[in-house]
């Protein structure tokens, strides 16, 4: 979640695809889903992240770790993983660059980002 003026954002921890889009796997399948990953290109995380957003979720514990790393001394926005928010037991969301399942990460995405969302509002 973030500020009125931002939205909402995605951003890796490492830098080796700025500027590139979404995987071509991971596009095909989110176009089956109704998801248009076309417009999107990659950017890293920063520390002014901290500052604009409100929460900051994190796929797996080495992002958790990473995404701690560029904490700026002071800041207090949390930062959870992602799968906190669905009702299952996954304790992650698997890179499917590397498990070749994009359809299962993309249905663990929609549980999660439904539970996001129902926390978010009960939150408000």
């Amino acid at each position: 979640m973030a500020g009125p003026e931002a939205g909402a954002d995605s951003a890796g921890t490492a830098g080796w695809h700025v500027g590139k889009p979404p995987y071509g796997p991971m596009q095909d399948a989110a176009d089956s889903r109704g998801y248009d990953l076309s417009p999107l290109r990659a950017r890293q995380l920063s520390p002014q992240d901290f500052t604009d957003f409100d929460l900051i979720i994190a796929m797996d514990e080495d992002n958790i770790r990473d995404i701690e790393a560029l904490r700026p001394t002071g800041s207090s926005t949390p930062v959870h993983l992602f799968t906190r928010y669905q009702d299952g037991d996954a304790d992650h969301v698997p890179d499917p660059y590397y498990t070749r399942d994009f359809d299962g990460a993309l249905e663990l995405i929609e549980r999660c980002a439904n539970g996001l969302l129902s926390s978010l509002r009960n939150a408000g």
